[in-house]
């Protein structure tokens, strides 16, 4: 009997390994898929150095950066967009955060021209980075979030580096 137990042992071992190693390249494939496919986006870190403080955001799948921010302590979330020209947000949020309706404009969407208003925002931060008295546009068919736009950005140096948006100011300069 003792020399059929090492038969015995050497399947249940070989059973164990072949699970292990099963469950080894679910691991590995699971860390290999994260590599390839960004992270869901958005506030990487915000560090404050001495005088300068930055953001680091994650580009999204859709390809898109996105921060969470407040506009007049109203949280709100913002898709950073180098190519708006203010800040953007609906109708709806704005008649939610008591943002005064100036006067009609259009403004050229991804969809072609639409009516908006103009006005101005108090307060708008941004993943610690902070500005006030910035120009804004209430537009109808906006969504949920917010377009971050140059009215704001234009205020802090701004670079990409690989899948990251790195957004920073001297704090001094605020």
């Amino acid at each position: 009997m003792s020399e059929q137990e090492p038969s015995r042992t050497l399947p249940r071992t070989g059973r164990l390994l072949a699970w292990l190693g099963v469950l080894g390249m679910m691991v590995g494939l699971t860390a290999f898929y994260q590599l390839l496919m960004p992270s869901s986006g958005g506030l990487v870190h915000s560090v404050t150095e001495g005088a300068t403080v930055r953001i680091e955001l994650q580009r999204d799948r859709s390809g898109h950066y996105r921060v969470p921010g407040e506009i007049n302590g109203h949280e709100v979330a913002f898709l950073v967009d180098t190519g708006a020209t203010d800040v953007a947000l609906s109708e709806r949020a704005a008649r939610a955060m008591g943002l005064d309706f100036g006067p009609r404009t259009t403004v050229m969407t991804a969809a072609g021209p639409a009516p908006a208003w103009k006005t101005r925002i108090e307060q708008v931060s941004a993943g610690g980075l902070e500005r006030r008295n910035v120009r804004a546009t209430i537009t109808p068919g906006l969504g949920d979030e917010a377009l971050l736009g140059m009215s704001f950005l234009r205020y802090f140096e701004i670079r990409q580096q690989d899948d990251r948006l790195v957004i920073e100011q001297a704090a001094a300069d605020g």
